[in-house]
């Protein structure tokens, strides 16, 4: 098993986490993330109004999260490149309890193939729909719905094949693309409880900043909540 930590390395202040990661995980290695806010990079990238796929999503993908798709998408075309059979992709923002780091490894050992798609997310809100394994008390398990945060996975090599595939024009965060099994063709488990945390840094390249009074806020609530509800109408089974 490999490791790709994602990583911008003008982030000071998270530095030592990056190298907390580095010696905890497995054959671990930092990909430099990509800062979506530079014009050139925006300009480089095939983008939609949240168009592409159904639901439309009623947002404008921002500059935070371009980077942060493209990021991802380095590190599934790194997969790829190297051939390995998977490998576990996380941001610099993710901690580990050390006490649950050997049974996580044991899990994932076992169900880490060409294939996966093995989300380790920080916050617990997924509701099981079948479980595949388990080690101690942690279950591997398909959910109904996709959660969101892309803070740590396990990525195989066919699906990162799968997933820069169908990623050639982006219109939506990565995390919200990722929740579009019937898109993606590509079956999500998730480990949970996992140990897994988020460590509390400022904003970096992959957090999006918002603005606009209480009137944006309540609309913006709003559409997500529509949209919401319609990626509820697709569970995985």
């Amino acid at each position: 098993m490999h490791s790709l930590i994602i990583h911008m390395s003008s982030s000071i202040e998270r530095r030592e986490n990056v190298d907390r990661l580095l010696s905890d995980l497995p054959n671990a290695q930092v990909i430099e993330a990509v800062d979506g806010r530079l014009p050139e990079v925006q300009t480089s990238v095939d983008l939609r109004p949240g168009d592409l796929h159904d639901p439309h999503y009623p947002f404008a993908i921002k500059g935070g999260e371009i980077g942060c798709f493209l990021s991802h998408r380095a590190c599934w075309q790194k997969i790829v490149d190297e051939n390995w059979d998977a490998a576990i992709v996380a941001e610099d923002d993710l901690a580990i309890a050390p006490d649950r780091l050997a049974p996580l490894m044991k899990l994932l050992a076992r169900n880490s193939t060409p294939d996966c798609f093995i989300r380790i997310p920080p916050k617990d809100r997924e509701t099981q729909a079948t479980v595949t394994d388990r080690e101690e008390d942690m279950a591997l398990f398909t959910p109904y719905i996709i959660g969101l945060q892309t803070t740590a996975q396990v990525v195989g090599r066919n699906a990162a094949q799968r997933l820069l595939a169908a990623t050639q024009t982006l219109d939506r965060p990565v995390d919200t693309f990722l929740q579009m099994h019937w898109i993606t063709d590509q079956k999500v488990e998730t480990i949970l409880p996992n140990g897994a945390t988020e460590m509390p840094f400022g904003a970096g390249s992959t957090v999006q900043h918002k603005s606009g009074g209480l009137r944006s806020k309540l609309m913006r609530e709003i559409r997500r909540a529509r949209y919401r509800a319609l990626v509820n109408r697709n569970p995985q089974t």
